[in-house]
C-alpha cells in the first residue's frame, strides 16, 4: 500500500536534531518581532500579546513517523498507543506508533470536502475502554449547502469500521460556503462535550456570531448523546438555541481542557487577532464587533474597535497571526518543566507554540519544531510524554518530538 510505504520511508528518515531554543530572539524579549497589522491598536493589559520568550535547554529531535497522509486534520490517542488520524477528504485511519498506516476505516458518513470543509476533528469517549465510542466533526453536505455536524460511532474491535453511527448534533443554519467550519471537540470533566463552530467567514454570515438563534461563531455544549445540558446558559430563553455556551467567535480550531478543568480555545483572526480564550457560560467574545485583527485588504473590521462593553477580552492574541490549529495542555513526564503549558499548532507560521500560563495569563512563549517547515495542524501528547503532531499538507506527516539522543 502506498501509505504504508510512505510511512516506512518517513520512519527511516529521522529529522536532524535541533535545539528547542533555536529562535533568534534573546530570552525575555518577544519571539515575534514583525510589525503588527493592527498598528494603531493597544493591548487591553500588559502581556496580552508578545509575551516574553522562554527557552527549553534540552536539545530536541523530531522523527517523521508516517507520511503520505492527505491533509490530516485530527489526532486522537488510542489506549494501545496507536493514533486515530482524520484526513480532510473524508477518511479516518489508525496509525501505529512505529508508522504503519491502516486502511481507511469504513462506516463514516459522507463529507463536503470543499475548501476548508471535510472530515475534521476526532476524539474518544471518556469511557472508550468500555464502550469503544469515538466522536468526530465534519462538514456535512445538506440540501442547500452544508454545515458542521458531530457524529459518534463504535469502533470495531479490529479497528476497521465504525458501527451504530449517529449524528448527534447539526449546526444551523445550513449555508452554501466552504470556509470556517471550526471545529474541534473537548470532553469536560463532567462528561459534557464542547464543540467549536466557525461563523462561515463570508461578510453576510459574520453577524450571526452575535445572534442566539444561530450556531455560527459559537462554542456549544451538549451531552454525549447530543441532548442539551440543563446548565447551559441560554436554556429556556426565547429565541436562543439551547446548545450555545458562548458567542462572538470567528473560527475556533483549537480547544483543550486545562489543569483547572476549564475549556480553553484557540481562534483564528483575520490579519492579526488570533486569540486564546477561556470561554465562560453565556459570555460574548466580540467577533465581529471587537477584534485585534484587520481585513485582509488592510481596512478596519467594522468600526475598528478592540473592546466593547459587554464583550470579553482574549487572554492572549497574536498579531501577525500564526494561524492556529489544535491545542493540548502538556501533562507528560518527558518534559517536567512544560507541565501545565499549552501547546498550540501553528499552520501559517509552521511551528508549535508553547505558552507558559500562570494565574490565567500567558507569561512566556516559545516556538518548537520550527525546522520541520510544514503546516502543523494538530498536536497531542503520547504515553511517554513525547509530543506528536500532524502536518496539513498534500503529503501530510505524523511527527514525534522528543529529546535528542
Amino acid at each position: 500500500m502506498r501509505l504504508i510505504a510512505a510511512a516506512a520511508l518517513g520512519l527511516l528518515t529521522l529529522a536532524a536534531a535541533c535545539r528547542a531554543d533555536s529562535q533568534t530572539a534573546p530570552e525575555g524579549s518577544p519571539v515575534e518581532t514583525r510589525d503588527a497589522n493592527g498598528r494603531n491598536q493597544t493591548p487591553a493589559f500588559d502581556g496580552q500579546t508578545r509575551a516574553p520568550s522562554v527557552r527549553t535547554e534540552t536539545a530536541l529531535a523530531h522523527t517523521v513517523v508516517a507520511s503520505g497522509l492527505a491533509h490530516p486534520w485530527g489526532l486522537a490517542l488510542l489506549p494501545d498507543g496507536r493514533w486515530l488520524v482524520t484526513e480532510r477528504p473524508g477518511r479516518m485511519r489508525i496509525v501505529s506508533a512505529d508508522g504503519v498506516v491502516g486502511e481507511p476505516i469504513q462506516g463514516l458518513p459522507a463529507v463536503d470536502a470543499r475548501g476548508q470543509g471535510g472530515l475534521l476533528d476526532v476524539t474518544l469517549s471518556p469511557g472508550f475502554a468500555q464502550d469503544r465510542m469515538i466522536y468526530w466533526t465534519y462538514a456535512e453536505p445538506r440540501q442547500g449547502g452544508n454545515a458542521t455536524s458531530v457524529a459518534r460511532g463504535r469502533l470495531s474491535p479490529d479497528g476497521t469500521r465504525v458501527e451504530d453511527v449517529q449524528v448527534i448534533f447539526r449546526a444551523l443554519p445550513t449555508y452554501d460556503g466552504d470556509k470556517h467550519f471550526g471545529s474541534v471537540l473537548a470532553f469536560a470533566p463532567d462528561g459534557t462535550l464542547f464543540v467549536t463552530l466557525g461563523e462561515r467567514s463570508d461578510r453576510a454570515m459574520r453577524p450571526q456570531a452575535q445572534r442566539l438563534d444561530s450556531h455560527m461563531g459559537k462554542v456549544v455544549r451538549i451531552n454525549a448523546d447530543g441532548s442539551v445540558p440543563q446548565g447551559n446558559p441560554f436554556v429556556g430563553r426565547e429565541g436562543a438555541l439551547p446548545e450555545i455556551w458562548s458567542l462572538g467567535h470567528r473560527n475556533v480550531q483549537g480547544a483543550a481542557i486545562g489543569p483547572d478543568g476549564a475549556l480553553w480555545t484557540i481562534e483564528h483572526g483575520a490579519r492579526g487577532g488570533d486569540e486564546l480564550n477561556r470561554p465562560e457560560a453565556g459570555r460574548n467574545y466580540g467577533w465581529p464587533v471587537a477584534t485585534y485583527g484587520v481585513e485582509y485588504s488592510g481596512l478596519a473590521i467594522g468600526e475598528g474597535t478592540t473592546a466593547h462593553e459587554g464583550m470579553e477580552q482574549p487572554v492572549y492574541y497574536w498579531d501577525p497571526v500564526i494561524a492556529p490549529g489544535g491545542a493540548v495542555f502538556y501533562d507528560g513526564a518527558m518534559f517536567p518543566g512544560w507541565r501545565g503549558n499549552l501547546l498550540v499548532a501553528a499552520l501559517k507560521e509552521k511551528h508549535i507554540a508553547r505558552l507558559v500560563i500562570r494565574d490565567g495569563r500567558v507569561v512566556g512563549e516559545e516556538r518548537l519544531l520550527t525546522d520541520l517547515g510544514e503546516r502543523i495542524r494538530d498536536v497531542a501528547v503520547g504515553p511517554d510524554g513525547a509530543v506528536w503532531a500532524i502536518t496539513d499538507e498534500d503529503n501530510g506527516k505524523l511527527v514525534r518530538l522528543a529529546p535528542a539522543g
